[in-house]
């Protein structure tokens, strides 16, 4: 029986893909197998040395301690593209609000006081403070061609917009569903430069932390709407204070609220909606939920943002262990010596590496024994070996 625990509330529907006479899940679980979250915040948390995975509903893994845990040998689980369709639609409502001031629009109709007779030409008075502008023909700057940036772009072009994207590291298959009326930026000033609408969907890492700053802030037209629903950090606080403050741009619209912001008129802040509805969040939990199974019953990996991806089917006749090494020469060497020094005929070997992991899933002709488990783990450069159970 395999214990998930889990630390934020979890769609029923991903949870209803753990079947119940494998698996154990609930949020009050000592030595789990498995941890499965959305946004909670693992960086303080003691993670019990009987975790095996960790299983991210959404995308993003700021709130995860990855070199920790990639140290442990432990793979971190996500979801890339499960919420991609929500986030788009938020952005598109995002570009619209600010292009319509439909915020002040509302909070100004919501605040009325007056009678029912007055109403109408109090209205038609001082409608005009409201006066914004259509998106047709405008230019929308995509940086970041993801699952979500793909579909923006795609999106925007579909309702009439000039786009351009930029993504240096666009993958294949992205490219693959990108428009051909998508325009390549070949620097990012080129986006910042020509758009009238800018909008980020990329990760938060060191590379790109504050990316947006002064200089980039001053190459934006005035009259440009700057969309944030990437990750809080991308832009560099006191850059846009200072752009604000001398309205070198015409509106922020973000989906990460800040005291700071609150004052001023031209921003638009909404409270982390990105993958806030019925849909995504039920796409995250089945996606992920079917990821942590497939690693924990047979040792698959799909999604992962500290371990490669390796492809797997269960072996119903066979023994498989799932070995974590450190990824350096002649470790698979090492390993399979000592399978056959134990009279061990290997059937398969999968061996895949990202970074400082590497990861081996190796089929056998008969059962391991525990003697022989310790032998492996007291391989130098080995992590972890499991010994996976399959049914």
């Amino acid at each position: 029986m395999f214990k998930v625990l889990t630390l934020n509330n979890i769609a029923d529907a991903g949870l209803q893909e753990f079947p119940s006479d494998l698996y154990q899940v609930s949020n009050n679980i000592t030595d789990p197998d498995a941890i499965l979250l959305r946004s909670f915040d693992l960086h303080q948390y003691p993670i019990p040395s009987s975790v095996k995975v960790i299983g991210r509903a959404g995308a993003g893994v700021n709130n995860i301690p990855l070199p920790l845990l990639t140290h442990k040998g432990v793979p971190v689980l996500n979801t890339p593209g499960a919420n991609a369709n929500a986030v788009c639609e938020l952005v598109l409502a995002g570009m619209l609000i600010a292009s319509r001031q439909l915020n002040h629009a509302l909070n100004y109709v919501k605040n009325l006081t007056c009678s029912e007779e007055e109403l109408s030409s109090i209205i038609e008075r001082d409608k005009k403070q409201f006066a914004g502008q259509e998106i047709l023909g405008k230019t929308l700057g995509v940086v970041g061609l993801g699952s979500i940036g793909v579909k923006v772009a795609n999106a925007a072009h579909a309702l009439g917009m000039q786009v351009i994207g930029y993504d240096p590291q666009i993958t294949i298959n992205r490219a693959w569903e990108l428009s051909s009326n998508v325009n390549q930026a070949k620097h990012l000033e080129e986006v910042l430069r020509t758009a009238d609408y800018i909008t980020f969907h990329i990760p938060l890492i060191p590379e790109t932390k504050g990316m947006v700053a002064t200089q980039e802030l001053s190459y934006m037209k005035p009259s440009v709407v700057l969309l944030n629903f990437s990750r809080d950090g991308i832009i560099d606080q006191s850059a846009l204070i200072s752009s604000l403050e001398n309205k070198k741009i015409f509106k922020y619209v973000s989906d990460f609220p800040h005291q700071f912001l609150r004052k001023y008129e031209s921003v638009i802040t909404l409270p982390h909606l990105g993958a806030s509805t019925k849909e995504a969040e039920e796409n995250c939990a089945v996606m992920i939920a079917k990821q942590m199974r497939a690693y924990l019953e047979y040792g698959a990996i799909g999604s992962s943002v500290n371990f490669p991806m390796v492809d797997a089917s269960p072996q119903r006749e066979l023994t498989r262990l799932a070995i974590v090494n450190a990824n350096i020469p002649n470790m698979v060497a090492k390993i399979s010596s000592t399978l056959g020094s134990a009279e061990f005929n290997i059937v398969s070997l999968n061996n895949k590496s990202k970074d400082e992991i590497a990861y081996t899933l190796i089929d056998l002709d008969h059962d391991v024994n525990d003697p022989l488990i310790s032998t492996l783990k007291n391989i130098e450069g080995v992590i972890q070996v499991r010994k996976i159970g399959l049914c």
